[in-house]
C-alpha cells in the first residue's frame, strides 16, 4: 500500500495486511498493490487501443485484461480453495474459456475499459472475501493435484508474477499503438 505521510510528504511503501492472519494479509495486500500498478498502466488507454492487435504478439489489451482476471479466479478457486464447481458469481464475470480452439487466448473484444476494470474488481473482491480468513497453516499447506503439488502461498506468488508480465505487455501495446 502506498500512503502519504503528512508530516514529511514522503510516500510510505508498506504492505498493510488485509484479513485475519498478518502474513496471509500481507500477500493479499501485495495483490492489491500489483493491481494498482495494472490500473495505472491503463491510464491513457483509449477505446481504440483495447481491441487493437499488433503484428506480434497476438493479443489485445482487452484480451489480456480478461485473461488476468480468469487466471486469478482459476488459481484461487481450483488450487487454493479446491472448489470443484465454479462459483456462479465468478462464472457470470468470466463467460469465456481461457483459450480458443487454436490454443490462443480467447478474445475479449468489443467491451469498454470500464467493463474490463469492473471484471477485474469483481474477481478481486471475490478473492479477498474468500481468502482474508485463511489461516497461515492453510496458506502454506501443499495440496496435491494431478500434475503437480502447490501451496496457496506459491499460487499467490504466481498470480502476482502473471499479472506483472501481462501488465508489461499491456504497456507495450498501449505505447506501440500510440506511437504508430
Amino acid at each position: 500500500m502506498v500512503t502519504s505521510n503528512m508530516t514529511t510528504s514522503r510516500e510510505i511503501l508498506a504492505l498493510v495486511p488485509i484479513g485475519d492472519d498478518p502474513e496471509v494479509g500481507r500477500w493479499l495486500a501485495a495483490l492489491e498493490d500489483g493491481r494498482r500498478d495494472t490500473l495505472r498502466e491503463l491510464e491513457g488507454v483509449t477505446p481504440e487501443m483495447l481491441d487493437w492487435y499488433s503484428d506480434a504478439p497476438r493479443n489485445s489489451i482487452g484480451t489480456l485484461l480478461y485473461h488476468i482476471a480468469l487466471i486469478e479466479a482459476a488459481w484461487v478457486t481450483e488450487e487454493m480453495l479446491a472448489l470443484t464447481d465454479e462459483p456462479s458469481d465468478l462464472a457470470a464475470l468470466l463467460p469465456w474459456a481461457d483459450r480458443d480452439d487454436g490454443g490462443h487466448l480467447s478474445p475479449a473484444d468489443g467491451l469498454s475499459l470500464d467493463a474490463h476494470v469492473r471484471r477485474l474488481a469483481g474477481v478481486r473482491a471475490w478473492v479477498l472475501e474468500h481468502l482474508s480468513s485463511m489461516t497461515n497453516e492453510e496458506f502454506h499447506r501443499v495440496r496435491s493435484f494431478e500434475r503437480y503439488e502447490a501451496a496457496p502461498d506459491w499460487a499467490i506468488h504466481h498470480i502476482l508474477q502473471h499479472e506483472a508480465e501481462h501488465r508489461s505487455h499491456i504497456a507495450l501495446l498501449r505505447d506501440t499503438f500510440a506511437a504508430r
